[in-house]
């Protein structure tokens, strides 16, 4: 049984999230028949799952579609009242939305925005000061640092509707952490920004961080999201945890094999590199070839040895692939 700790900053125990959803029979005939008698059926959107995290700590939540990340969020948040089981968020419950509990947590969704459209951010910053009832000198060091850690300073007084999404993104970073939450939900952050911006997002959840030994829970879909930020990853499917632990272990319990590429010129040679390992990718003169990872060393060794390759390199197997072979695993 799981223990909440005073050391915890998020604990989770047994939580169980269901809704009532509709079912309506097909066609003209199953609409008259929903008019008279409603017919509902029970989903479970979270399944008794259990989990802590501790101050500071940052962590990868992740899931496909439907499996119940967003829905747990929103439980954590106070936004949603659980069905069952118990939850603490620095030492509150979540859904009695205590003032001193909201003052203390931010929720960050990459599809919605609580900016003015038509006014300028920074309105929108001075408007959240009031909220927080946070002074002067302290809003004045906050944004500062903010606006800094986001390269903000130019798009501050520009109408929200004239900015581009990256640029959106960025000043709901702000209007968000404004008030220094202790914990931060990030749900899909970088959802339709492009390459740079997202790597740029990323820098600064990074940097606030470490900065301010924030507590952070991120969902994404984008793989390098969370193999860039976060140490320990959840992975959710079906509204059950299916692993919960450190990414490189995720690596190494679910795919304890890694990738030799290399250019062969001469195709007589590739039936004898076949038998070394697991055929990936064949696109002459190129052979990418799956490993054992404790063999990938002496294999390697091995093709340079024996025969004339060119451009050899070892890597790990796909974060993405991996978290999608544990997804399929999980519905079985």
């Amino acid at each position: 049984m799981l223990e909440f700790s005073k050391m915890d900053t998020i604990s989770v125990k047994n939580l169980v999230k269901t809704y009532q959803v509709f079912k309506k029979e097909p066609g003209i005939l199953g609409t008259f028949k929903s008019l008279v008698s409603r017919k509902y059926e029970k989903v479970k959107a979270v399944d008794d799952i259990s989990f802590s995290i501790k101050e500071g700590e940052l962590v990868g939540f992740i899931g496909p579609n439907g499996a119940g990340k967003t829905t747990t969020l929103k439980c954590l948040s106070g936004l949603l009242y659980p069905t069952s089981g118990e939850i603490s968020v620095l030492n509150f419950k979540p859904w009695q939305r205590k003032r001193q509990f909201l003052t203390n947590i931010s929720f960050v969704m990459g599809q919605k925005n609580q900016l003015w459209w038509d006014l300028p951010a920074i309105e929108t910053f001075l408007l959240n000061k009031e909220i927080f009832e946070i002074n002067d000198s302290q809003f004045k060091k906050t944004l500062g640092e903010l606006v800094d850690l986001l390269d903000a300073k130019d798009i501050l007084n520009i109408q929200v509707k004239r900015l581009s999404l990256g640029q959106r993104m960025k000043c709901e970073l702000i209007a968000a952490l404004i008030h220094l939450p202790k914990v931060l939900f990030l749900d899909e952050p970088t959802i339709g920004l492009d390459v740079v911006m997202q790597e740029k997002l990323r820098e600064f959840v990074k940097s606030y961080n470490k900065n301010f030994h924030s507590t952070i829970i991120l969902t994404s879909h984008y793989m390098e999201d969370v193999q860039n930020l976060a140490k320990r990853v959840i992975v959710i499917n079906f509204g059950k945890i299916v692993f919960d632990g450190l990414l490189t272990e995720l690596v190494k319990k679910k795919a304890p094999y890694k990738l030799i590429s290399f250019m062969e010129r001469n195709k007589d040679n590739f039936v004898k590199i076949k038998k070394l390992g697991k055929i990936i990718e064949q696109d002459f003169p190129k052979l990418t070839i799956r490993v054992s990872s404790k063999d990938s060393n002496r294999i390697a060794s091995q093709i340079l040895d024996n025969f004339t390759v060119e451009d050899l390199t070892i890597e790990e197997a796909d974060i993405a692939e991996i978290i999608r072979e544990v997804f399929e695993k999980s519905k079985k």
